[in-house]
């Protein structure tokens, strides 16, 4: 029965998934240099008789475990230690878990999920096993599988959220969540999930202000905000109070963003390879940009392909460590971790 009833939801959340679009070559991609980024074989090690499922999300703590945030025949959040050995899994048969789409852990090592099944982001303490807040609303048992509205959407709320995909904290621990495959916002709390702001709304649309699908977000230590605004393939930039400072055009389809920590910050973002393959998108996608937080190109990465060390469709990616990018994979069901050869 419980098998069933997600099987249904997973159905019915894909059914309502926005229409397909093209994937946008990276403008950038003839004049970035190639960075000397290598693969680590077999570095995560799933426990014995289990495997990974389709990966949407993964992220590290202060000290080097990742965390990897997948679906299967039940959404699960796996633990593993600084050298890929699994630890344990954190919040089996947890009510907030049903469609995962993104993990993250803040700067005092607290966990985070997004899941876009429930419509809920909930905030872990580093062990993972005590819930310290919830933010949204998982949609009451009896109304079923609920997927994208269909027809007019209805105004967005302070407090619900409808399919999120990504949190990120500045830092004054303000919460910021981009709401997401219904809602085109981006929502801001204070550190106790206070409502503060928001820019964009149920609508969608691609001038300033506006989004089609905002599918990540981060925020460097002044406090800006990068938006993946995908379907309209820009990554936009906000200021601390979501105003708009710029966009970024020249980098592909925007799926996901990351900022390093470190005393320089920089800005990743991945061109990824779409779902469904469309015909040509092989040679123009499957890159990972790193850049400057001011929108420069440094470099990129990686290629497109069904076998590692290449990329099929990068959902998520974490780069604590500017120097080691571990991305999370969709069609592929795995993550790589990538280090820097050659350090300058």
């Amino acid at each position: 029965m419980k098998t069933t009833l997600v099987t249904a939801v997973a159905v019915a959340l894909l059914a309502g998934t926005a229409p397909a679009f093209s994937q946008a070559a990276a403008t950038a991609y003839a004049n970035a240099p190639d960075l000397d980024y290598e693969a680590v074989p077999g570095m995560f090690q799933p426990p014995a008789g289990d495997t990974l499922g389709e990966m949407q999300g993964v992220a590290t703590n202060s000290k080097g475990h990742v965390f990897s945030f997948f679906r299967g025949p039940q959404t699960r959040l796996w633990e593993f230690d600084q050298n890929g050995k699994f630890v344990k899994e954190i919040g089996k048969g947890f009510y907030g878990f049903q469609f995962a789409h993104s993990v993250r852990v803040d700067r005092h090592d607290n966990i985070w999920t997004v899941d876009e099944g429930t419509n809920v982001v909930t905030k872990f303490d580093p062990t993972g096993t005590k819930v310290l807040m919830v933010i949204g609303h998982r949609p009451d048992p009896e109304e079923g599988p609920v997927a994208t509205p269909k027809g007019p959407l209805p105004p967005d709320e302070k407090y619900t959220l409808c399919r999120p995909t990504d949190v990120a904290w500045d830092m004054q621990d303000n919460i910021f969540i981009s709401d997401g495959y219904c809602n085109n916002r981006v929502v801001k709390y204070d550190k106790n999930g206070r409502f503060l702001a928001e820019v964009g709304s149920e609508k969608k649309g691609s001038g300033v202000n506006e989004f089609n699908l905002p599918h990540g977000l981060q925020v460097d230590r002044a406090g800006n905000v990068y938006v993946a605004d995908r379907t309209n393939n820009r990554y936009v930039v906000l200021d601390n109070n979501l105003k708009w400072k710029t966009a970024y055009t020249n980098v592909g389809t925007a799926w996901t963003a990351c900022v390093s920590q470190g005393p320089h910050q920089y800005l990743f973002v991945s061109n990824s390879n779409p779902n469904g393959n469309r015909p040509g998108s092989w040679a123009q996608t499957g890159q990972i940009y790193k850049m400057e937080l001011d929108g420069t190109v440094l470099g990129k990465f990686g290629h497109a392909g069904k076998l590692a060390p290449g990329f099929q469709v990068v959902h998520m990616m974490d780069c604590r460590d500017p120097n080691k990018i571990i991305v999370g994979e969709i069609e592929s069901w795995r993550m790589q971790e990538f280090v820097l050869k050659n350090k300058k």
